[in-house]
């Protein structure tokens, strides 16, 4: 017979699970709440304030979504890969993990103003 695990329990036998979903849990997070000082530090340069073209420096790659008249919808953004490979979607507002056979998925809501920025700079 098949014995059923909790999350916290599979978590505890597959550390990959955990490692997965908190990467994403953080990125979610960044979006929705900002970044804290020790991040913004990171991306901000000179004292100035953390904004998302800040965030999109390190973007690996973005798959830009389309309308049918070929205006933009959203993109696609490849934020970490190798193990976990990481997407944010802007269209669906969630980020989303694939590490092998595992996927995570965690919705957010964009706060620092990440899709505006992509359109814009699909538009220049």
């Amino acid at each position: 017979m098949d014995t059923v695990l909790t999350p916290t329990q599979a978590e505890a036998i597959d550390p990959c699970k955990k490692q997965l979903r908190d990467q994403v849990q953080h990125i979610a997070d960044q979006l929705t709440n900002g970044l804290d000082q020790t991040d913004a530090a990171e991306y901000a340069e000179d004292g100035q304030e953390f904004t998302a073209w800040d965030y999109i420096q390190d973007v690996l790659d973005i798959n830009w979504i389309l309308n049918n008249d070929k205006t933009y919808r959203g993109a696609r953004l490849l934020v970490a890969f190798g193990g976990p490979n990481i997407w944010i979607d802007t269209v669906n507002e969630q980020v989303e993990g694939y590490w092998w056979g595992d996927k995570c998925i965690q919705s957010y809501n964009d706060n620092i103003g990440l899709n505006d920025v992509l359109e814009e700079l699909f538009n220049c």
